[in-house]
């Protein structure tokens, strides 16, 4: 379920690309609920895709710390999707997540050091303006590839949160620096893609594949 500007609620497949490259997709299992073995956090579970591979994905069990649980507004999926996914992305680009066929639930904390107490705000990164275009196309690109939907909304406030910048500047660095190449068009917060994107799809792909490659040796030497 995706919500956009304007507060239309639409059922839709997300793909959530990583700074290195990956798209994803995320269930979770709401809602939160307390910790059954007694720590003092919240639990929610869920499941990360990696699409494009063969079944492969990873588990996990966000373990949110009670410092956090008192900054959210609520628990609910309106205040909490966008941190916990964009946390798990963050996890990801970290290598720190292993996809598998058959995976073990693996914890994943939740913790404030993703929030800047000073300026009140989520904090997972701040990428260049290069990074941010380059994330942009893959975005439109993925979204195009796997769900075949034609118009893709680069003013998601989850995807700026993600990048620690504002819906505003995604949609300027879109229209300045990905659709002057004429590889998107833009209209008002969406994005097409047009042929020449599309036509890109090795690029896409090999960048995937080397995320995943990379994912891969940092695993296998950690398990010597």
């Amino acid at each position: 379920m995706t919500q956009e500007s304007g507060g239309t609620v639409r059922d839709t497949k997300k793909i959530w690309v990583t700074l290195t490259g990956l798209p994803l997709t995320v269930k979770l299992d709401w809602p939160f609920h307390p910790s059954t073995s007694g720590a003092d956090f919240w639990v929610l579970h869920g499941d990360i895709r990696l699409e494009g591979s063969e079944g492969l994905h990873a588990p996990v069990a966000v373990n949110m710390s009670q410092t956090v649980k008192e900054i959210m507004p609520s628990l609910e999926p309106k205040d909490a999707e966008a941190p916990v996914i964009n946390a798990l992305r963050k996890e990801v680009d970290r290598r720190q997540i292993e996809f598998l066929k058959s995976g073990k639930l693996l914890p994943v904390p939740f913790s404030s050091r993703h929030y800047d107490f000073k300026r009140q705000q989520w904090i997972f990164g701040k990428a260049t303006d290069d990074a941010m275009a380059e994330f942009i196309e893959r975005k439109v690109f993925w979204q195009t590839k796997l769900v075949g939907e034609p118009r893709v909304w680069i003013g998601d406030p989850a995807e700026a949160q993600y990048v620690q910048t504002t819906p505003a500047h995604l949609i300027e660095l879109a229209a300045r620096l990905v659709a002057a190449q004429g590889l998107i068009r833009i209209e008002g917060e969406h994005a097409e893609a047009t042929p020449g994107l599309m036509n890109q799809a090795e690029l896409f792909e090999n960048t995937r594949q080397a995320a995943i490659e990379e994912l891969e040796k940092k695993h296998a030497f950690e398990r010597g």
